[in-house]
């Protein structure tokens, strides 16, 4: 891709010092924006994170994450089967976002025209419906995975300019390389969208995880699982391709909590760190 931007570093450093292990709640993951948390708690508990409700599975499992531009503080309470209740402040790093600049994209991929709206409710509608799946599934807890060989050429948080238009923040990460070479998924999962066409997202896979954690992976050339289909970390789902709203071949690899756009990266890092 023919991205113009300032590469956004992450150290090992930085990611270690966000890492949290909380006294009584061992707390995994990275306390950032962008960042998923994950743990385990008694049998019967509850969970909640500044005030709402977060998944807890019969083995006392629980993920939640933090979107890009999360408050710098929140409360997470823990409440025993047996009613104790333990309140924790988490404190979340704020994180510094880059400009990326892309031109080349086809037009109307950056101002969509009239007559692609109703296809285009229908594809959102499709993503939302398949990000909203909430299982006992913890394939999230075994780490994630590259999904292919290439470069990063796209950052998590970005404000883009696209075609010299601002546009919304990139929620995902780049991965560039040529057309053809496998895409394979991060983690294992249950295939909940697979399509070839998606107007703006090329050829697109989402794979659910268990308890709201997804990946998307889209511009694909081929998509090579049907939904429904479960498939192991590893294994290809599709090949690179430049379809879509794309200026040259790689795949966008999204991570979700739910509705929360989580940043793919972090994952990668705490991933080698298990």
């Amino acid at each position: 891709m023919k991205h113009v931007f300032t590469r956004l570093f992450l150290s090992a450093s930085f990611v270690a010092a966000l890492t949290s292990a909380v006294s009584a709640v061992d707390l995994k993951g990275t306390l950032a924006q962008g960042g998923m948390v994950w743990g385990q708690v008694s049998v019967g508990s509850e969970i909640l994170l500044d005030g709402a409700p977060v998944k807890v599975g019969p083995k006392g499992n629980f993920v939640f994450g933090f979107g890009r531009d999360a408050a710098d503080e929140v409360a997470l309470v823990i409440i025993t089967r047996d009613g104790n209740r333990l309140t924790k402040k988490l404190v979340v790093a704020q994180r510094a976002f880059d400009i990326e600049r892309v031109e080349g994209l086809p037009p109307k991929t950056v101002t969509p025209p009239p007559e692609w709206r109703e296809r285009r409710k229908l594809e959102t509608g499709r993503v939302r419906s398949a990000r909203a799946e909430f299982t006992d599934a913890t394939e999230w807890l075994a780490g994630f995975v590259k999904p292919a060989v290439g470069r990063f050429s796209g950052f998590y948080g970005s404000q883009r300019i696209l075609n010299g238009k601002p546009r919304s923040p990139h929620y995902g990460l780049d991965i560039a390389g040529p057309v053809g070479e496998p895409v394979v998924a991060p983690a294992a999962g249950v295939v909940r969208l697979a399509a070839a066409d998606f107007l703006l997202e090329g050829g697109i896979v989402i794979i659910d995880h268990g308890f709201g954690v997804s990946s998307t992976l889209f511009h694909m050339n081929s998509v090579d699982v049907k939904e429904g289909e479960m498939v192991a970390s590893g294994a290809q789902i599709g090949t690179i391709g430049a379809k879509g709203r794309a200026n040259g071949p790689h795949v966008d690899w999204r991570i979700n909590w739910g509705s929360v756009r989580l940043d793919p990266f972090l994952l990668i890092a705490d991933s080698d760190g298990k």
